[in-house]
């Protein structure tokens, strides 16, 4: 059976008691759900210790109700969280470029998400080139795929889907970009070999586009990564030191 971090619990903990009051907030609340649903696969359940989605959704500020777009979602891990976290009046888009889909084809693509029992929230869209599927969405999100941009478009591609994040959002929307860190001027050859990135091309690329940067998150930093590994290496793999970097649309 799953075991919940003892951090993770208390956060629960306080958040349940919190949501008792007729005047708390209710999006901890809601966030502790998301996690804890017993409908989720124990694969991803497995992975919560590495990828603090608890963490993850108070730093993105999901609640209930909003339009979130999963940028090439992968397997779902966080389209599901999403799901659970906005709720039935809420709506995600699993997002995922037909660059994805024609590459990875022939291995076998995963199944949709919105198959699965109570999904009825969210919505699979192709993105053409790097034009997202969704509009005036609240929440953009990337997680662990920045680099792949570069490494399929190059810097045009990450630009090209920069804009595109920028016209998705609504004003004061949220863009949160999380990827493997790389070493300081890495090139795209080198994103290619290691699949890192270097954080400041990250923070220059975004706020180019029209984007403030409003936060960084530190909970899945490690500094004993050198960088310098690929991060298939099982020497690293799923411990990789990884920023997450939270922007946000002018109102």
């Amino acid at each position: 059976m799953f075991s919940l971090s003892a951090s993770l619990k208390n956060g629960i903990l306080a958040a349940f008691f919190a949501a008792s009051s007729l005047t708390a907030p209710v999006v901890a609340f809601a966030a502790d759900s998301a996690i804890l649903d017993s409908g989720r696969p124990a694969e991803d359940k497995a992975r919560d210790a590495d990828r603090k989605p608890l963490e993850m959704l108070e730093f993105a500020g999901v609640k209930p109700g909003q339009t979130v777009v999963d940028y090439v979602p992968g397997k779902g891990y966080f389209t599901r969280i999403f799901s659970n976290a906005v709720g039935p009046t809420g709506t995600v888009y699993s997002d995922t470029p037909q660059l994805v889909i024609d590459k990875f084809k022939d291995k076998g693509l995963p199944p949709p998400v919105s198959n699965e029992p109570g999904r009825g929230n969210v919505h699979e869209v192709v993105a053409k080139g790097e034009d997202l599927g969704a509009s005036k969405a609240d929440l953009v999100w990337t997680s662990q795929n920045y680099h792949d941009v570069h490494i399929w478009a190059g810097a045009k591609g990450a630009a090209d889907l920069n804009k595109s994040v920028f016209n998705a959002l609504k004003p004061g929307g949220v863009y949160i970009v999380l990827d493997h860190a790389g070493p300081a001027g890495l090139d795209d050859a080198g994103m290619s070999k290691l699949h890192r990135i270097d954080e400041a091309l990250v923070k220059k690329e975004v706020v180019a586009a029209g984007f403030i940067l409003d936060g960084e998150s530190k909970i899945l930093r490690n500094p004993n990564d050198s960088h310098e590994a690929n991060v298939f290496d099982p020497s690293i793999r799923g411990k990789t030191d990884q920023f997450i970097l939270r922007f946000r649309k002018p109102d």
